[in-house]
Order: C-alpha cells, then sequence, then structure tokens
C-alpha cells in the first residue's frame, strides 16, 4: 500500500510533503514505464532489490579475472624469452587489480566498511537489517525523497 495513500487517511503530515493527485500518479506511472521500455537492462538493475546481487556478480568477474592474470603470469614465467617478462609482469598487474576489486565487493556485499551507527530501536551497526517487501520503485523513491528531506 501506499504511503502517500495512508497518512492522508491518518491525517498526518509528512512535514511539507504534498501527496500527488491521481493525474499526477498516472503520469509519474506512464513515466516509469517509459524508461523500463526505453532501457530494460537499467530497469533490471533497478528492480534488483538486494545489492548484494550485483556485488555478488562483481565478486564472480574479480574471480575470473584472477584466474586469467594468473594463467597469463604463469605463461610469461614458463616460457623463455626475455620478451615475455613483461606478459608476467603484467598478469600480476591483473591478477592484483581483480583481487582489490574483489575485496572491495566482498566488504560491501557483507556490509563491512562505513558503517554509520544506528538509531534506537534498529539493528546493531554490525548485524544487517532484516528486509522486507520493499514495495514498487515509486515507493522506494518517496523514501529516499523523505529521507533526504529529513537529513537537511
Amino acid at each position: 500500500m501506499s504511503s502517500v495513500a495512508v497518512f492522508p487517511v491518518l491525517g498526518l503530515s509528512l512535514g511539507g510533503a504534498v501527496p500527488l493527485s491521481e493525474h499526477e500518479q498516472r503520469l509519474l506511472d506512464q513515466i516509469e514505464q517509459a524508461l523500463y521500455a526505453e532501457d530494460p537492462k537499467w530497469a533490471n538493475t533497478v528492480r534488483i532489490s538486494d545489492p548484494r546481487r550485483h556485488y555478488k556478480r562483481r565478486l564472480i568477474k574479480a574471480t575470473i579475472g584472477f584466474a586469467l592474470g594468473v594463467v597469463v603470469m604463469m605463461v610469461g614465467v614458463v616460457v623463455s624469452g626475455n620478451a615475455l617478462i613483461p606478459l608476467g609482469v603484467g598478469g600480476f598487474v591483473v591478477m592484483l587489480a581483480a583481487c582489490l576489486w574483489g575485496l572491495s565487493s566482498w566488504k560491501r556485499m557483507n556490509g563491512f566498511g562505513d558503517v554509520p551507527p544506528a538509531a534506537p530501536g534498529q539493528a546493531a551497526p554490525g548485524k544487517p537489517a532484516r528486509r522486507t517487501n520493499r514495495g514498487t520503485f515509486m515507493e522506494r523513491m518517496e523514501e529516499r525523497w523523505r529521507r533526504r528531506h529529513d537529513e537537511r
């Protein structure tokens, strides 16, 4: 259920937020559908509710990059010739870059790093909060807008 529909019934104010009319809501829905039709890849990215999926894909790509770096480095080291030494060094650089990229994705996927302190009544900083059904795209955008407005 949309929060816009709930608040007028309860008589609560969002501190300056004005609920959309039915016409405006229809226009926003049409814009959303047009964006989805125009760029399906972007729409699929937006629809993903759990950002850990994105980081898992990056971690898999980093693992493949690391393996390719090992192969390139071994080819540069095993095959004799001074011309192939830069190939071994390049393989090592690829391994190092893939390892750093994978480590950064792993940290973000597991919630390590910059964790803001939890407000009273929220989950502890080390434990990720359980995600419930987050609602539609528009509801998530409304929630982000409210959070930005509250931070000011």
